[in-house]
Formats: structure tokens, C-alpha cells, sequence
């Protein structure tokens, strides 16, 4: 892969030109200052990359010939992270560090003992975590935009934990009163696993039982307690090293 990813909605076919406008021609020709003759990777942020070569460059545009086209294979198992609204000032951060380690999907929630409250300005919010998503994606080179769903309620939560589970995954509750620590799980032959984290004042112990309810297990991350926007980060590495995702 060449050292620069860039997102484009439709990517012609090997021979043909790309054009790179709007935000990302703009980041691309002004911001990064790339200019003809450089190589970078186009990327739909669904799976697909294709290499290209700039052969012209104006002031918030690139032209590109496509050089080759791929698919990338998706991580396996799928991780979906479902995060409690962290502080405002840490919340895109949360969500550029779990992109950043792997994160296939987010879910935000409004959870009980959340500080930020969404409910007048859901929209706005899920808007500026997809751009967060997107931005850390370009950062770490992947062909993959993690989905961004929209904000929710803690029955939308329950309702997805039963779906999940009727389809197989495993679901992890991250706290410190689980009996057994995320490690000691077994990921075999699970096609996804959920992982939810509460907020900086903890998951409320309604909401704990709610979900054990739903079929969640309830598991310790490790020895140590961790700020709800660097949880999903830490557990999707270590969920990098306990299955074939790396």
C-alpha cells in the first residue's frame, strides 16, 4: 500500500483517470501538498483500494490514473464497539483511537451515567464522531471506515445485544466487577464480538443487569481501571493479539 490513503466513492476501473475534489482533493493538493508523479491509495472505505499515480494537480484537486484495483480482506471476527458518551472534550478522541486499533463499528449510547447528553443534538454529534472515524482511518492506512451508527437509547442496546447473540457473537460488558478478564475468553468460531464501555461514572448496576439480562457477559479488561475513551482502544488490542485479526 502507498503511503497516503485517500477516500473516493467510486473508483474507476485499472487505465482509467480518478478525480479527487471536495475535502479530500482540498486535504490532498493543499494540506499535503502532493503533487504529479506521487503515488498514493484510493480507497471507497468499504474494502475496496486501488493504486494510482498523480498526473495532475490544481489548487483543491488531484487527477489520478488507476494503476491497480483490490479488495481487501475484513478483519475477522468483526469488532463492534458500543461507547458510553465520554466528556465532551475526549469524545472524538475515543473514537479516533478505537478507528485507530481496528474498531469495524461503533455504536454511540446514551448510558445513564454519561456527562454529555445528546438527546438535542444527536445528529450533530454522530455527524462530527463519522468525521473523527474517517479521519483516523486515512491515519492508519485502512481500507475500512468504521460504520458510525446513530445514538443509542439503552433499550436500542438491548435490542442489539439479543440480535447479536441470536447470531452468535460474543458480547463483552467491560467492568471491574466481571469475574474473568477479557483474556480469558474464548473467540473461537465467533464471527463478532461487541464490546461495550461504559462512561466515566461507570456502567449503573441497572444497566449491568439489563444487559447480563440480554445475554452479555460481564468481563474485567485488566488490573487496572481506564478512562471510557482509551477502554475500546486497549481491549481491541488486545483482542489483536488473542485472535486472527493480527
Amino acid at each position: 500500500m502507498a503511503a497516503t490513503v485517500f477516500y473516493l466513492d467510486d473508483i474507476p476501473e485499472p487505465g482509467a483517470t480518478a478525480v479527487l475534489d471536495g475535502p479530500e482533493g482540498r486535504h490532498a493538493a493543499t494540506v499535503r501538498r502532493i503533487r504529479v508523479g506521487e503515488a498514493l491509495t484510493l480507497s471507497d472505505g468499504h474494502g475496496i483500494l486501488a493504486d494510482s499515480e498523480v498526473v495532475a494537480a490544481a489548487k483543491d484537486r488531484l487527477e489520478l490514473k488507476v494503476l491497480s484495483k483490490r479488495v481487501a480482506e475484513p478483519w475477522t471476527p468483526q469488532v463492534t464497539v458500543v461507547q458510553a458518551l465520554p466528556k465532551s472534550d475526549r469524545s472524538e478522541l475515543a473514537v479516533e483511537l478505537m478507528t485507530e486499533a481496528g474498531a469495524d463499528a461503533i455504536v454511540p449510547w446514551q448510558a445513564l451515567r454519561c456527562v454529555s447528553n445528546w438527546e438535542a443534538k444527536a445528529r450533530k454529534g454522530v455527524e462530527k464522531w463519522r468525521a473523527a472515524a474517517k479521519q483516523a482511518a486515512r491515519q492508519s492506512r485502512r481500507a475500512y471506515i468504521p460504520d458510525v451508527a446513530d445514538l443509542h437509547t439503552t433499550r436500542d442496546l438491548l435490542e442489539l445485544v439479543r440480535a447479536a447473540k441470536a447470531n452468535g457473537a460474543l458480547v463483552a460488558a467491560l467492568h471491574e466487577s466481571g469475574e474473568f478478564r477479557l483474556t480469558e475468553m474464548s473467540f473461537e468460531g465467533v464471527p463478532e464480538v461487541i464490546l461495550i464501555v461504559g462512561p466515566e461514572g461507570g456502567l449503573d448496576d441497572s444497566e449491568l443487569k439489563a444487559l447480563t439480562d440480554a445475554g452479555a457477559d460481564v468481563v474485567q479488561l485488566g488490573p487496572t481501571v481506564l478512562r471510557t475513551s482509551t477502554a475500546a482502544a486497549v481491549a481491541l488490542g488486545a483482542l489483536g493479539a488473542l485472535t486472527p485479526r493480527w
